[in-house]
């Protein structure tokens, strides 16, 4: 074959290939959906062996320390926790897919620039502390801030029946703060979103993530 036929071919398969190519991402993305990013803080009010199970309508594809058949760990009351082996961590980490629906009926329309302060804000009136809503605001922060708007919406059923968790002992109060979130180009009206007050009473679990949509 002469060598202006080969060229052709080569290019004809490149192009293919590269079709190819991007039909697979296109495919893989439809079918993991959004992801979630929680860690889960746990307050004992004294050194105790606890266990915590996630039952998750998902995939997780990261979790810290390796979630086998649970998580098992001493907490302490300053949420230190132990595995096993007495390796230390600050919280319990998983990351996961799914294809949640997530409700954005109420929420919040933040400029990017004000979205540091609108989170410091509204997490402490959740009920994080300074150290969880940092903690909080150092992951999100970077996605968020440079978009023109964030439309902001604070998960309830939508978010906890699609990843249950089973406490063992059970904790005197849960606090489960969940994010939805979606960059925009330009503003939109919403209903702004009721925020209840959270109490920290005896034995204390929380939890904070979020998913960016589209």
């Amino acid at each position: 074959m002469k060598k202006a036929g080969w060229l052709l071919l080569a290019v004809l398969a490149a192009v293919l290939l590269g079709l190819g190519l991007r039909g697979c991402r296109g495919n893989v993305s439809e079918e993991l959906g959004y992801e979630a990013k929680p860690v889960i803080y746990l307050y004992p009010e004294e050194k105790t062996e606890v266990s915590v199970k996630l039952y998750y309508d998902g995939g997780l594809t990261a979790t810290w320390p390796a979630y086998e058949d649970g998580w098992n760990v001493t907490a302490c009351p300053d949420g230190t926790l132990f595995d096993a082996q007495g390796n230390e961590y600050s919280y319990l980490f998983w990351e996961g897919v799914s294809d949640t629906t997530y409700d954005f009926t109420e929420g919040f329309c933040v400029a990017g620039e004000d979205t540091a302060a609108f989170l410091r804000q509204t997490l402490a009136q959740l009920g994080l502390t300074p150290r969880e809503y940092n903690e909080f605001i150092v992951y999100w922060l970077p996605k968020m801030q440079e978009n023109t708007y964030n439309l902001i919406a604070f998960q309830g059923e939508a978010y906890t029946d699609t990843a249950k968790l089973a406490i063992e002992p059970q904790p005197d109060s849960l606090l489960r703060v969940f994010m939805a979130w979606k960059p925009l180009a330009r503003p939109v009206t919403i209903r702004p979103q009721a925020l209840p007050p959270f109490e920290r009473i005896g034995f204390t679990v929380v939890e904070w993530g979020g998913a960016q949509v589209g």
